[in-house]
Parts: C-alpha cells; sequence; structure tokens
C-alpha cells in the first residue's frame, strides 16, 4: 500500500496568536505548512520554534500587499506542487477609533488586511485547492454580529468576511469548501512569537466567569476547529459560519 502524500496548508498570520496555534495543530497532524506573516521578527521566530514540529515554510508576507500575496503564492506553488489541501485565513489587525476620527487611511489598511488580503489569498490558491479537493477556513469574528465602541473598521471586515465565506463556498464548490470560524475572547497574549512580545494579559475572575464555559477562551481552542474544518470528517460541511466564544454571544445580559 502506498503512503499518502503529505497534506499541505497556508497559514496567513501563522506566526503568532490564533494562526500560530493552527500552525502547530497542524504540524502536530502531519500536514506540512507555509506560514504567511507580515511580522518579520514573529516569522523568524516562528519559523525556529515550528520547525521543531514539522515541515514549516515561513515567509514575510503582508496580505494587504497584493504584489507580495502574489510571490508568496508563487514559493507555495514550488512547496506544493501537487496542489493544496488547505488555507486558512488567519491575518488581522485592529484600529480603534471613534467614527470621526478614524482615518480614511486607516480604514482602508484594516480592510486591506482583514478583507481583501483573504479573497485575494482565496483567488490566488484557488487552483492549486482545486487539484486536491481542498478547502479555505477563514478566521472572522463575534464581531461580525456584535460590538464594542470605536471598532467599525474591524467589525466590517470581519462581516464582509463571513459573507465573503458563503460566496466562495457557491463560487468553488464542489472541488472547494468554504467554512468561517468567527472567535469570540480569545486570550491571544501568551501567543506571541517570540514569547516576550507580548504582555500577558491580567485576566480577572470575573473575566472567565461571564463566559457561560467559565473561561476565555485560548488560540488552541478555535485551532481545533478550524483544523477539523479543513478535513475529510468535514466534507459534507459548506459555507457555514461556526462560533467559538464559549457561549457568550447566547447570553442574555440585564442590567
Amino acid at each position: 500500500m502506498s503512503a499518502q502524500p503529505t497534506r499541505t496548508a497556508v497559514v496567513t498570520g501563522g506566526a503568532q496568536g490564533i494562526g500560530k496555534a493552527i500552525a502547530r495543530r497542524l504540524l502536530h497532524d502531519g500536514w506540512s505548512v507555509v506560514v504567511l506573516d507580515a511580522d518579520t521578527g514573529a516569522v523568524d521566530a516562528a519559523r525556529s520554534e515550528l520547525a521543531e514540529a514539522g515541515s514549516v515554510t515561513a515567509l514575510p508576507t503582508d496580505v494587504g500587499e497584493a504584489e507580495q500575496l502574489e510571490r508568496a503564492f508563487a514559493a507555495v506553488a514550488e512547496v506544493a506542487p501537487d496542489g493544496l489541501d488547505a488555507l486558512f485565513n488567519v491575518a488581522g489587525i485592529m484600529v480603534e477609533a471613534p467614527p470621526e476620527a478614524l482615518t480614511l487611511s486607516d480604514w482602508n489598511r484594516v480592510i486591506a488586511t482583514n478583507l481583501t488580503g483573504a479573497f485575494l489569498a482565496a483567488r490566488l490558491a484557488a487552483p492549486l485547492l482545486r487539484r486536491r479537493g481542498g478547502a479555505i477556513v477563514n478566521v472572522a469574528s463575534t464581531r461580525a454580529a456584535m460590538s464594542e465602541p470605536h471598532t467599525e473598521a474591524y467589525s466590517a471586515a470581519k462581516g464582509g468576511l463571513v459573507a465573503l465565506t458563503h460566496a466562495l463556498a457557491i463560487s468553488l464548490g464542489p472541488d472547494v469548501r468554504v467554512n468561517a470560524v468567527s472567535p469570540g475572547w480569545i486570550d491571544v497574549s501568551r501567543a506571541g512569537s517570540p514569547p516576550s512580545a507580548r504582555t500577558p494579559e491580567e485576566l480577572t475572575a470575573q473575566d472567565h466567569a461571564q463566559h457561560p464555559a467559565g473561561r476565555v477562551g485560548q488560540p488552541d481552542d478555535v485551532a481545533g476547529l478550524a483544523v477539523w474544518l479543513a478535513g475529510p470528517e468535514a466534507g459534507f460541511v459548506s459555507g457555514q459560519e461556526f462560533t467559538v466564544d464559549g457561549g457568550m454571544t447566547r447570553k442574555m445580559i440585564y442590567s
């Protein structure tokens, strides 16, 4: 019996936070991973750290810049000449400002990174994914459906990403499945690369208790579902959004 070929995935924003957790989970499961991230320091650190877990290629890439993405996917085609099994669109940035103070430049930067970059990555990955019957998993946010003040650009981008998910699922199916995961409060402060790159968030008992699940989420909580959605057990799942928020969006709050 011939051995099954190694599955290959691209993870944008894969050098830190949720993206890094997804990359680590994929490597643990035997995948080959290509990490794209705009933070060159994080890329260098993740390349060294993740290499201990398996086959990883890490490329400094700003997904908000079309030319950089094109160069990155040219490299992906060389790493995976037989095709790609999964694309995880995780890269994202936040700019918080009152609507009157949010500059057009900052608005465009958030939309370019969080939404346009995901579309461009999907467009570039589609021919490679079709060869392998692959999948796309977009990491959106519960902010697509609920908001804190001064998050207009981020919320708009994540709402667009949820809509983009079902649009791509229809356009690329049946060859490529497309789904979204929408995290709630995920503590990424301890998932920097290197760990010292972020200041750990001081979480209180109240922070944990307000979640029906009893705690604030961790990057691995998202990674497990995201990787499952890219695999064969999720073969009949496409065009869907899955919320990972410890039950917070189902909790009625009265003052």
